[in-house]
């Protein structure tokens, strides 16, 4: 399994008002996705009735598009969470962003992967929890809208994107160019906003260190605490999943995710009797499990996903692993299995 979040999320702070601004009904969302009146005054709800909100605000509003844009820019800033109030009063855009991608961590489902290179500054959308189901397309929009919205706002510029890419179809394609500024590309492999990088050493007008003070080691402790919960194995493989696609990760690199010297992960490691060659490995064999069990996914595809950049030494790694070939394997362990099979074997095999 690739989460590590338990299944409670916690509904956003101004979102029921929000949409309410937009002129459709808490009553009628709930309705909508087929949830008791209740879920209106929920702190907290699962994974899968936070899917069925979004996927019914989506149905509502009628084009995903003006869903995602409307909703982006409804929300007032004095609302925000503390997750999300901290960035926005962070030193500059790159400050901001990293700070969103640390305390997302403290609100799944969805977290970010930031890769600065070149004159570039790319944001992926994965999702943290035990759902085998991507979010509704609603969800993603806004959750990308939102990072280009926050810099917008931070910087009192009318900042544009360099690239959108979208996995799913997104509506009205054009409103959405219009937004972002940028080409949209629908049917990717990914969620990613892709950002100037330039943009990043912009700073922002809304910054407040006397209250970045008060918020951050408040953030940090809940962080902290949500991170104590679980071992130090299954974080550094959690990141390790992370990265894989982007190459082979390096201790130094997963360490500074964590907020740790590479000597103090290493000496950590080693108390837990784990060494980080061995979690790669496993990181890799528990992602290739995962991703043959997707039919749409070749064999050249899984080994480029789990970091492997040519398909015999794939091949060699998963008959150490499992004794036979990859498509054998899938063969014999999903063909006859219904999604619903599929789905359950995965919770098995990572529980």
């Amino acid at each position: 399994m690739k989460s590590y979040t338990s299944d409670r999320i916690k509904i956003p702070p101004g979102l029921w008002e929000g949409i309410h601004q937009l002129g459709i009904s808490a009553d009628d969302v709930a309705r909508k996705a087929q949830l008791p009146l209740t879920i209106i005054t929920e702190p907290t709800v699962t994974t899968a009735q936070y899917f069925a909100i979004w996927q019914a605000y989506s149905d509502l509003m009628g084009d995903t598009a003006q869903g995602i844009i409307q909703l982006a820019t409804v929300f007032e800033t004095a609302k925000y969470p503390p997750t999300v109030l901290a960035p926005y009063h962070a030193r500059d855009y790159r400050d901001a962003l990293n700070r969103m991608a640390r305390y997302k961590q403290l609100c799944p489902p969805e977290g970010l992967l930031i890769t600065e290179e070149g004159e570039r500054c790319t944001i992926e959308l994965e999702w943290l929890n035990i759902s085998d189901q991507p979010g509704p397309a609603l969800l993603v929009g806004i959750t990308l809208a939102c990072l280009l919205e926050l810099g917008r706002r931070g910087t009192g510029q009318p900042l544009t994107a360099q690239l959108v890419e979208f996995s799913q179809p997104m509506g009205d394609v054009q409103a959405l160019e219009a937004y972002f500024g940028c080409r949209i590309r629908m049917g990717a492999n990914h969620n990613r906003l892709t950002l100037y990088r330039r943009d990043l050493d912009r700073p922002f007008i809304s910054y407040n260190e006397e209250l970045l003070e008060i918020l951050t080691p408040a953030l940090d402790r809940s962080l902290d605490e949500l991170q104590n919960h679980r071992s130090i194995t299954d974080l550094v493989k959690w990141i390790m999943k992370r990265s894989l696609t982007g190459g082979r990760p390096d201790i130094q690199s997963v360490a500074k995710e964590l907020n740790m010297s590479d000597r103090t992960l290493q000496r950590r490691l080693t108390d837990a009797n784990a060494s980080f060659k061995q979690l790669l490995t496993q990181a890799r064999h528990e992602q290739a499990i995962e991703y043959l069990a997707d039919p749409s996914l070749d064999i050249k595809e899984v080994a480029f996903l789990i970091g492997y950049e040519d398909q015999n030494s794939f091949y060699r790694a998963f008959r150490l692993w499992e004794g036979d070939t990859p498509s054998n394997w899938r063969t014999e362990h999903f063909n006859s299995l219904s999604l619903s099979e599929h789905r359950q074997e995965m919770l098995t095999m990572g529980s």
